[in-house]
């Protein structure tokens, strides 16, 4: 925790800031340990404060990493214990609320708000990190495994859904949050795999189908992503040579992953091949994305970034074809970037066959 504070307030001088103020959960927890609600403070002596609701003291004080809490009343109490404190300091904020903002500004005149110093920190995996990333991604194969035994024809998604979370949550994965979906995976079969992020559904699956399942779970706070494609018996000529060709990119993705290697470079090794084979038009996102406490984070893995990949960031590779109204294929792995990239899933990519 000491490292991660170091490299907080390096960044947050970087931009001129001599301390960094919290509101987002996933930085306060990069920051201090403690995952809930409060407002985390780092000041340039390194010491570290959190300033919590009277309901979250308890929890802060067990859960934090050498923080002082200190107990605020919700709303602006918080904010008013907050600016006591780091009024004359220069000061850089996650917060993007606009009246928190405002109100910061009136009373704290060197504050800033970006979110820079929290990503550049946290782009960087540590050895404790990236334990828990290879532990979290070891379960998503143990549930690929699962859907290897338990898909059936006439199963609907949301059944298989919900045979997953319940495995899922007993080894303590829990559902992300993510706010763009409002499940907890991706299980999508049939013409519904064309959507890249499609909603579970109450369809049952059909013979010949392909059916997407993207597992994006939390393990101890970190967030680990795959995506298998999986055929329900004998399916099209025109799915095969797509699978094939989804399955040979990825590959070459993979490949390419290497430290000073520019990211929209992985992207195109993946995206020439699957134009190569004729079907560039129904690829229509980019290859990959940071992960960690987020979702998606720093770097972007796509044709427009020039961010260079370094050792010890954590992306996901995953090359895609989705045909409207047939069938769509994603294979994706979860890997942490080394001179030969650490591929942290296990489970097969070749085609399997229910």
């Amino acid at each position: 925790m000491r490292q991660r504070r170091k490299n907080l307030l390096k960044f947050a001088h970087k931009i001129g800031c001599d301390t960094l103020v919290a509101f987002e959960p996933e930085n306060l927890f990069y920051m201090t340990g403690f995952w809930g609600e409060a407002i985390g403070l780092l000041e340039k002596n390194g010491k570290t404060t959190i300033i919590a609701p009277e309901l979250e003291v308890g929890r802060a004080t067990a859960e934090s990493i050498d923080c002082n809490v200190v107990t605020a009343e919700r709303g602006t109490g918080l904010i008013s214990t907050l600016v006591s404190r780091i009024k004359k300091n220069k000061v850089c904020t996650d917060c993007q609320n606009y009246s928190i903002m405002t109100s910061l500004k009136k009373s704290v005149p060197k504050i800033k708000s970006s979110t820079e110093p929290f990503y550049n920190s946290r782009i960087i995996k540590d050895d404790n990190e990236i334990a828990i990333l290879k532990k979290a991604s070891k379960i998503i194969d143990e549930m690929f495994e699962i859907c290897s035994k338990k898909m059936k024809v006439g199963q609907k998604e949301s059944e298989l859904q919900a045979i997953l979370m319940s495995y899922a949550i007993n080894q303590q994965m829990f559902d992300t949050g993510y706010k763009s979906t409002l499940n907890p995976l991706i299980i999508a079969g049939g013409p519904n795999g064309a959507l890249p992020h499609a909603q579970v559904s109450q369809r049952k699956f059909k013979k010949g189908d392909l059916v997407v399942v993207d597992l994006t779970l939390r393990y101890k706070g970190y967030v680990s992503d795959a995506t298998r494609t999986f055929a329900m018996g004998k399916i099209s000529p025109l799915a095969n040579e797509a699978y094939d060709v989804v399955k040979e990119s990825q590959k070459l993705g993979l490949k390419a992953v290497t430290p000073t290697v520019n990211c929209k470079d992985v992207d195109f090794a993946c995206r020439k091949y699957i134009e190569d084979q004729n079907f560039g038009k129904y690829f229509i996102h980019s290859t990959g994305h940071g992960i960690g406490l987020e979702v998606h984070e720093l770097p972007t893995v796509s044709y427009r970034s020039n961010t260079k990949l370094e050792k010890n960031m954590a992306i996901t590779v995953e090359p895609g074809i989705y045909i409207e109204n047939k069938f769509g294929i994603r294979i994706e792995d979860s890997l942490i970037v080394k001179e030969r990239p650490i591929v942290m899933h296990k489970f097969t990519k070749d085609l399997v066959t229910i």
